[in-house]
């Protein structure tokens, strides 16, 4: 015995393998490979095997001289050495069952070694070739054996059967014993040896296969529209489900998805995404290559002026786009009416066939601009040639600006009134103050050009000109009640009446107040009274005054405070320069800062009351200047000159009492001496 094979024999001391046939026979053939091996590959298949054994007539074994020792007791065989101690011959094919008919399973059962290697192959390949050799994740076809309320037995020739779960069959309700079906071999033998089919596994498989396949080819499919969804359609293809986005469903925008929704349609594969399993169908793909061929047809014979038929595929607020027959075309809003109009919903609808005239397009002729309005003729054309400038006519407000309203006067011809010719006030407003859309209002025509089609109108000129006789009716110095309409920096402007606004500076609004700006006096809307100051009959405008309509408070100031006259004020503000005081009557009065300086030495603040000296008086401009310290500067030096004079007094009374006394002593010595 070699050395190789010993090692072999000890490598695979294991229990005496003693199988009967009928055990053989239930094998799986994993099983079977594993117990022998054949040399020249890890896996043959019955084929194979059956090439490498040369069988003699029926019930004779084929003796093969085999150099290498006899097979081991063993359970079982490892690969490698298998192949390493057997060497097999080149044989003829052999027919299977002829060969299992004749094989000694007496022999077999008294063990391998009974069998010589050659043998052993036979029996093994045409048990393969007997029982059919099947792969995992295989997709095969298998003969419905048997159906019970639950389940269904399929036959697909290997050691055993496989059970499917009827449910996987609920798409075909009319299964048969008999009926030939395609399944996976999900697992050739689970924990209890059952083989493990699946129908569903293998229709999705099959499926993918041809949805892949009708991608590649450009196969027209069938599919079945399940339900609607966000963009789309849910189409069952092959039981996949595919997306048919709402813009493939067809070449114009559909409206009702609901229409196709439970009905069979044919497809084209756009779109097959491997890494997330999704499926885009289209319908408008086979729809489009129909329409091609009428578009080629229809591009070549389009000519500008041509009048086509056409419906309306679609409405957008621009425009309104026609289908030509494979050709889509777009009608501007400008294009589909004489007059004017807001939205195309207000002159066509959609699925309405109308003609249209091609008006222009591109070179390519992709894009084709059409006109519905120039099927008629034009309304200038048609407007009444007694029209004429000076003339009162009617119309209806069909759109607003701000500067002015267009008035439809006859169907499709307008005329402007401009803003400026809907009021004699010369303060413009907006032409919605005096207007509104769909008002039915009269005007005078003020141009008209039948060659540019221009026509402007006027409404304050049915109305007389309120400045004819101004003169009359505000003369200066005129008082009069006006509405304030509107403000600026410098005044307010006051409306006497329709088309007659004056403006009253900022300067003429109060005698007394200093106001920054009108706003803080007056707010739009108010009834102010007014004087008529000045008026320009020509340059139409009218000075007011509202302060001039109070006596001027100034007159009784001006001797009430006079210079020098002493006053007393609260201090109501404070800046750089000095203090504003607050005097009787509303009247304010202007501190510098020199003249803050309190008896003390220290300044006046806010809210301090004091004493104050008028050192200036401005009627004209309403101006006051006051002092504080000049009162107790002026009563230092009247002290000064009073206790100046009283000094002077007392010195020439001094100097006369001393003269008398010397008098009087004169006289009684002259006495005396007598």
């Amino acid at each position: 015995m070699s050395e190789e094979t010993k090692n072999t024999e000890e490598q695979n001391d294991a229990p005496e393998v003693n199988q009967t046939v009928a055990k053989a026979q239930t094998e799986t053939t994993e099983e079977v490979a594993e117990t022998v091996e054949a040399p020249k590959a890890e896996k043959e298949t019955a084929e194979e095997a059956v090439e490498t054994v040369e069988v003699p007539k029926a019930g004779k074994v084929a003796e093969v001289e085999v150099k290498a020792p006899k097979a081991p007791k063993a359970e079982k065989v490892a690969k490698e050495e298998v192949a390493e101690t057997v060497e097999a011959p080149k044989v003829k094919k052999v027919n299977p069952e002829e060969f299992l008919a004749n094989f000694d399973w007496h022999m077999y059962e008294e063990g391998i070694e009974a069998v010589d290697a050659e043998n052993l192959k036979a029996f093994e390949a045409a048990l393969d070739v007997t029982l059919g050799i099947v792969s995992e994740r295989e997709v095969i076809e298998g003969i419905v054996i048997r159906k019970t309320d639950r389940e269904v037995i399929i036959d697909i020739n290997a050691k055993s059967e496989g059970v499917i779960s009827l449910n996987e069959f609920r798409y075909n309700p009319n299964l048969a014993v008999g009926d030939m079906v395609e399944v996976l071999v999900d697992k050739r033998e689970d924990n209890t040896g059952q083989l493990v089919l699946s129908h569903k596994k293998a229709r999705v498989i099959k499926a993918w296969d041809r949805v892949n396949n009708a991608h590649e080819t450009g196969e027209v499919v069938n599919g079945f529209v399940k339900c609607r969804t966000r963009g789309g359609m849910i189409v069952d293809v092959f039981g996949i489900e595919a997306f048919l986005p709402g813009s493939q469903i067809d070449v114009k925008p559909i409206r009702d998805y609901d229409q196709y929704v439970e009905k069979t349609m044919e497809f084209k594969v756009v779109k097959i995404n491997h890494e997330f399993k999704n499926v885009v169908v289209s319908h408008k793909a086979l729809i489009e290559a129909d329409i091609e061929v009428q578009k080629k047809e229809i591009i070549g014979k389009l000519e500008k002026g041509q009048v086509l038929e056409g419906v309306v595929k679609n409405i957008t607020s621009y425009g309104v786009f026609v289908d030509l027959g494979g050709v889509d075309g777009l009608i501007h809003i400008t294009d589909l009416s004489w007059s004017r109009i807001n939205h195309p919903s207000e002159v066509v609808e959609l699925d309405q066939t109308l003609n249209v005239v091609i008006l222009d397009f591109d070179d390519e002729k992709t894009r084709i601009q059409l006109g519905l309005k120039q099927l008629n003729k034009h309304p200038w054309e048609a407007l009444d040639e007694n029209i004429k400038v000076g003339d009162t006519i009617k119309g209806k407000v069909v759109v607003i600006a701000d500067y002015g309203a267009f008035i439809e006067v006859s169907k499709g011809v307008e005329g402007l009134i401009h803003v400026s010719e809907m009021s004699w006030s010369t303060h413009l407003r907006s032409a919605q103050d005096f207007v509104s859309v769909g008002d039915e209002v009269e005007a005078q025509v003020l141009t008209l050009d039948r060659d540019e089609r221009k026509m402007s109108l006027g409404i304050k000129q049915l109305h007389p000109d309120p400045w004819t006789n101004i003169a009359e009716k505000y003369p200066v110095g005129s008082v009069h009640t006006g509405t304030v309409r509107n403000y600026t920096n410098f005044g307010v402007f006051v409306e006497l009446e329709e088309g007659i606004d004056g403006l009253v500076y900022i300067s003429d609004l109060s005698w007394t107040k200093k106001i920054k700006h009108p706003s803080d006096f007056v707010s739009v809307g108010d009834k102010l009274e007014v004087q008529v100051l000045e008026l320009d009959v020509e340059g139409r405008k009218l000075n007011l005054g509202h302060k001039q309509t109070n006596e001027n408070p100034w007159d009784a100031h001006e001797e009430k405070y006079a210079i020098d006259s002493i006053h007393e004020g609260t201090v109501k503000d404070k800046s750089d320069k000095g203090l504003i005081v607050a005097l009787e009557d509303n009247v304010e009065a202007f501190v510098p800062s020199r003249f803050i300086i309190k008896e003390d030495g220290s300044k006046l603040a806010k809210g301090d009351v004091a004493q104050f000296k008028v050192i200036e008086f401005n009627k004209e401009f309403r101006r006051i200047v006051a002092s504080h310290t000049s009162i107790f500067k002026a009563q230092e030096e009247k002290n000064v000159k009073v206790a100046q004079q009283k000094s002077v007094d007392t010195a020439e009374k001094t100097t006369l009492g001393d003269i008398g006394g010397d008098l009087a002593a004169l006289k009684k010595k002259m006495e005396g001496g007598k």
